[in-house]
C-alpha cells in the first residue's frame, strides 16, 4: 500500500519549497511507500481560485493536513496513522 500526498505549490514559492523539502526528509527516512502528486496552482486557473495565497497546501490521503508550513512531527504522525 502507498500513501498518498499532494502538494498544491506556486513557483517562486520559498515556503512551497521548504515543504516539499520537509516531506522529501520525512519520507526518506520511512518504510513507507509515499507517492507523492505536485500541482502548481498558478498553471490552472480553478487551482490558483481554490489555493491562491494559501499554498503549500498539502493532504495526506486527501485530508487537509498542512496550509503554509509543514512540521515534521505531524507528518510523520499523519504517514504513520494512514499506512
Amino acid at each position: 500500500m502507498s500513501v498518498a500526498i499532494t502538494v498544491y505549490r506556486r513557483e517562486q514559492c520559498r515556503l512551497c519549497d521548504e515543504a516539499e523539502r520537509t516531506i522529501e526528509n520525512v519520507v526518506d527516512d520511512l518504510d513507507v511507500a509515499v507517492t507523492v502528486t505536485t500541482h502548481d496552482v498558478d498553471a490552472d486557473p480553478e487551482l490558483e481560485a481554490e489555493y491562491g495565497e494559501r499554498v503549500p497546501y498539502v493532504e495526506v490521503e486527501g485530508s487537509v493536513t498542512f496550509e503554509h508550513r509543514v512540521d515534521e512531527a505531524r507528518l510523520r504522525s499523519a504517514l504513520a496513522d494512514a499506512a
